[in-house]
């Protein structure tokens, strides 16, 4: 690899040139970089989706849940799948193996439900996938003084059409607006006199305003299509359609026996934001869209949709991703940009050189620069996993040029010409720096054996160090040599000699430093058993910590987003609910560091969106003030909703940054309806008073009354109907469903027939009248009509059915959490046939660990099989391991004093960490092998190497922990969740392992490789 320093040398003004161009081309990358919170990952789960409006939950997961679920079975790759079937809707999720190509698997899926033929009628089914680029970029919500039918007809027509031409918005959607239909409420009377049904009137919706193409006409050298029919546009022409049939001669129309009307669709759902009514926009981009340059362009243009719409018109965003990104990626690179002083400062208080400083520290944003080209030509965004490898490996990248120019410097003041002393001098380091380079980088190859989450969140990561490493080593190999060159002196130091090669004259005049390291290495050359047997014991001191170390999956974003839900008894009315939603709403917006409540009640009307949110939840998205400690304002809301009477059941949950939440899940499973209900309430019991619990919920908690029509098949016979004609009858008549459409004014709505006589109360519906073959009945003759309750929603996982017990724990430490849950877990006493398991975050946490735990000694494996090419032996390179564990001393003592959580960030810092401190043994014992190569004893070798390589191992070490220390401390306070834990981990591990590497390493190597010189001195002392 000197060779590149031979070249660079010979074409200096090339090497210069390049420089520059990276400069330009670095530049030019960066500002091309698409920012966002985190890389894009598409999660390997299929959504299938089904609105059943009318099913109860036990219908809905007999008719729909179980067919589908049963149906998508034979899907290959397919992991587990979970259905849910609440009132109206059944939510199946299909989880794949990660690396399963998605977009088949979804045909598939999509097939293999076409293909089945017993689902109902009614049902209505959406196969959906989800990336996290589908998530709204923002969400404005609309408050006007405008009539809420003509506030949504201005939003349609201007608002949501501008919004759509902005820049990579892919998309933008108006939700919770009013809407219309057209209902046709016929007279039973006037029909039945006039020998007509219901039928009658569906067949003349079929049979009018259809276009039809007739045909062709060419005449005087034109040719021209004919079209049949003509559009029915008012409800005028609906009422004014004929009727068929019937025993009048005169003619009848639509008019003639019913009602036809415009009115609003019923109010399913209600909105507001700081307590006035709204609708919300979400705007969501494209895959290639930049989500702050959206979300910008978005904001810019609010002022001019307010003003188009008028009338006290305002857009609030009650979500904005763009605020938390550019916080974040400004945190990390302010942070980023303090490392780097405090590097430069350490290399300038070592080399004691400005020239030599400007050297080394040129290196940094060279190769900082390179990096923003190799992201750009990789596809990655700007976000706080690459941002914090970049900042994170900022240290690291200066360690080759640390090495390099120090050598170059002691070279040169040993008195050689200058081009000479430099080629000499990265000869003499360039096998070390590469194999470092290489050891640190290859550290980062298990990553590809790690899955789920963990492998996709930060394979990013990895592949960003790859790179700023790589350019560090090319970096330090050709420009710096060049900048030598030019910026270095010929002068000589007087304390140094005249020859590379009298290096047993170098300890005659030490330095400051190495006349304080000398005694010290000396001192434990004599005593090598103590001094190893200390080192021992501080290990096993370390691991005597673990147990106080707290651990997590991925510690909370800090996002200034906070989801409070309200869960009041089921069946409850939507005007109960938005009486107590009132409550909580008052206390929200008067709580000090809330900014923005958005409520959202019931359903939007969207199937999709029920499933996700659930029809009956009534949620508070809160804005917070990103000044304030997150976390300490969650137990504000959370001590302060706790005082809320006769308000139902208040939830909290935080912004996870689309990781997953902290939730502690109990997955239980039973073979009947009571085990299942009596386990999840053991569970439940079991869990929601541990001190480690500051919320505990089950979804079998309550029960969804219901009025249940049990009918009598004798008398139902006897009457010339079958029990599913009465079921019929009576669903027409109570749930209506749209047997056409028209547009009006340029909107489409749908046609409804109604039941004017269709039944509001039980007792009502008891006396509803039922057509039989006898004439009519009521319906109490034919069937028993009485309220019962039953399960709220259905879940069944593989088919068996389930229950979930969730957990939030009150502190950020998981893991002792987790361990409390499964003690009580293992206390209760379940019924015979359920069984219980841990799932949720724990699981999460467990696998992660697992396979970091894998990827750990895949990584050692690979570190060692890189040392064995390095130094062609098969010992030495364990010498070097025996850094790994050191390293570990310092990183838990940090930790537990830090009281940072242990997460999968941190595990990636170890990762890391074993790359970093290897490093440092690899230039040391190369020198070591090089002093022993020229003839001297293996003590000496120890003696001279270890001081040869004090400053430049101390360099590395403090310009690395340095340039850490600003992401370690937080200093900004955002942005941190992930790389402040990476930090922490390799801070407290260099610091040890430098330590050790600098003593423990040579005394260990004297033991091993100074055996042989040790025993012939042994003889030689006997025959003397």
């Amino acid at each position: 690899m000197h060779l590149l320093s031979v070249f660079s040398l010979r074409n200096r003004a090339l090497i210069a040139l390049v420089t520059i161009v990276v400069g330009l081309f670095g530049g030019v990358a960066l500002t091309s970089l698409k920012q966002e919170l985190i890389p894009s990952l598409s999660l390997p789960q299929i959504f299938i989706i089904t609105s059943y409006p009318g099913a109860s939950p036990a219908v809905v997961d007999k008719d729909v849940s179980t067919p589908i679920e049963a149906a998508i079975q034979t899907v290959a790759g397919l992991d587990s799948t979970t259905a849910t079937s609440s009132a109206n809707v059944s939510q199946v999720t299909a989880s794949f193996d990660y690396g399963t190509n998605i977009a088949t698997a979804e045909q598939k899926v999509q097939l293999a439900i076409n293909r089945l033929q017993n689902l109902p009628d009614g049902a209505d089914t959406q196969v959906l996938t989800f990336n996290f680029s589908d998530l709204p970029v923002i969400q404005l919500a609309v408050t006007s003084d405008l009539d809420p039918l003509d506030l949504t007809a201005k939003l349609n027509a201007s608002t949501i059409v501008e919004l759509k031409k902005i820049n990579d918005v892919s998309d933008a959607s108006l939700l919770g607006s009013t809407t219309q239909r057209v209902v046709i409420t016929p007279d039973p009377d006037e029909l039945f006199a006039r020998g007509l049904s219901n039928q009658s009137i569906r067949d003349a919706l079929d049979d009018n305003g259809v276009l039809l193409p007739a045909g062709q006409i060419t005449e005087n050298d034109l040719t021209l299509t004919v079209q049949a029919g003509a559009r029915v546009t008012t409800a005028d022409e609906v009422a004014a359609l004929p009727l068929l049939g019937g025993n009048s001669l005169d003619l009848t129309t639509l008019a003639d026996v019913a009602t036809v009307e415009v009115v609003d669709d019923p109010v399913t759902g209600i909105s507001r934001v700081n307590g006035e009514p709204s609708v919300t926009i979400a705007i969501t981009k494209t895959p290639a869209g930049n989500t702050v340059a959206v979300s910008r362009a978005v904001m810019a243009a609010i002022p001019d949709l307010e003003a188009a719409i008028g009338s006290n018109t305002k857009l609030t965003p009650v979500f904005d991703q763009a605020p938390f990104i550019e916080e974040s990626i400004n945190s990390l690179a302010t942070e980023g940009l303090l490392g780097l002083a405090f590097a430069v400062v350490v290399i300038f208080l070592f080399l004691f050189s400005f020239r030599s400083t400007i050297v080394a520290a040129i290196s940094i944003p060279v190769s900082v620069l390179i990096t923003f080209i190799g992201m750009l030509a990789a596809g990655y965004t700007l976000n706080i996993i690459t941002l914090g490898a970049l900042t994170i490996a900022i240290g690291r990248v200066v360690d080759d040029s640390i090495v390099v120019i120090e050598n170059i410097k002691r070279h040169i003041g040993l008195g050689e010409e200058k081009r000479t002393a430099i080629l000499s001098a990265v000869r003499e380091v360039a096998g070390a720096v590469t194999a470092s380079t290489i050891t640190t980088v290859a550290v980062f190859l298990p990553l590809a054996l790690v899955g789920d989450i963990t492998g996709e969140l930060f394979r990013p990561f990895a592949l960003t160090v790859t790179i700023a490493l790589a350019a560090s080593l090319f970096v330090s190999l050709t420009i710096v040599p060049v900048l030598a060159y030019w910026f270095l002196g010929n002068k000589a130091h007087k304390h140094e000699g005249v020859a590379v090669d009298s290096a047993a004259d170098e300890l005659d005049t030490p330095t400051r430093l190495q006349k304080a390291y000398l005694p010290i290495i000396r001192w434990t050359l004599k005593r090598p058993i103590a001094t190893i047997l200390v080192a021992v014991l501080l290990l096993g001191g370390t691991v005597a910590l673990v147990p106080f170390m707290k651990t997590n999956f991925i510690g909370d974003s800090g996002q200034n987003t906070v989801t409070v839900r309200q869960t009041m008894p089921l069946g409850t009315s939507l005007e109960a609910r938005d009486t107590a939603a009132k409550k909580v709403e008052s206390v929200l917006i008067d709580t000090a560091g809330v900014e923005t409540v958005q409520l959202s009640i019931g359903s939007s009307g969207s199937s999709l969106r029920a499933a996700f949110t659930g029809s009956g939840a009534t949620t508070f998205s809160l804005t917070t003030d990103p000044a304030v400690d997150q976390v300490k304002l969650q137990a504000t809301i959370r001590d302060e909703v706790a005082k809320i009477d006769n308000a139902g059941e208040i939830t909290l949950a935080a912004s996870q940054g689309g990781f997953g939440s902290s939730t502690i899940n109990v997955n239980i499973t039973a073979t009947s309806e009571q085990e299942l209900r009596d386990a999840s309430d053991a569970v439940l019991a079991a869990v929601k008073d541990l001190s480690v619990t500051a919320e505990a919920t089950s979804n079998l908690s309550n029960e969804q009354p219901f009025i249940g029509i049990t009918v009598d098949r004798d008398k139902a016979a006897e009457a010339g109907l079958s029990e599913i004609q009465v079921g019929g009858i009576v669903t027409a008549a109570m749930n209506p469903s749209a047997v056409g459409s028209v547009v009006i004014d340029e909107k489409t709505l749908s046609i409804y027939i109604l039941n004017d006589s269709a039944p509001t109360t039980i007792e009502e519906l008891k006396n509803f009248d039922i057509p039989t073959a006898k004439g009519i009945v009521p319906l109490s003759d034919l069937a028993t009509v009485e309220q019962t309750n039953g399960p709220s929603s259905i879940t069944t996982i593989k088919g068996v059915r389930s229950a979930t017990v969730a957990v939030t724990p009150n502190s950020d430490d998981v893991g002792t959490a987790s361990a409390a849950v499964a003690a009580a877990l293992a206390d209760v006493n379940l019924p015979a046939g359920a069984s219980a398991t841990i799932g949720g975050v724990t699981a999460q946490q467990a696998d992660a660990f697992s396979q970091l735990g894998l990827a750990l000694l895949v990584a050692i494996l690979i570190v060692y099989v890189v040392m064995v090419a390095t130094f062609k032996s098969l010992r030495q390179p364990l010498l070097l391991l025996v850094s790994v564990p050191f390293a570990a001393t310092g990183a838990i003592a940090l930790q537990v004093i830090s009281g940072i959580p242990l997460g999968t960030a941190s595990l990636i810092g170890v990762l890391m960490l074993i790359g970093i401190v290897v490093t440092n043994a690899i230039v040391l014992v190369d020198l070591i092998n090089q002093y022993r190569e020229r003839g001297m004893s293996a003590r000496d070798a120890i003696e001279h190497g270890a001081a040869r390589r004090l400053r430049p191992i101390l360099m590395t070490a403090a310009a690395t922990i340095f340039a850490l220390l600003p992401l370690g401390i937080g200093i900004t306070g955002n942005g941190g969740f992930i790389s402040q834990p990476l930090a922490i981990i390799v801070i407290g591990g260099l610091v040890s392992s430098t330590i050790l590497t600098l003593i423990v390493l040579p005394t260990l190597y004297y033991l091993v490789e100074g055996r042989k010189e040790r025993r012939d001195a042994k003889r030689a002392a006997k025959a003397g």
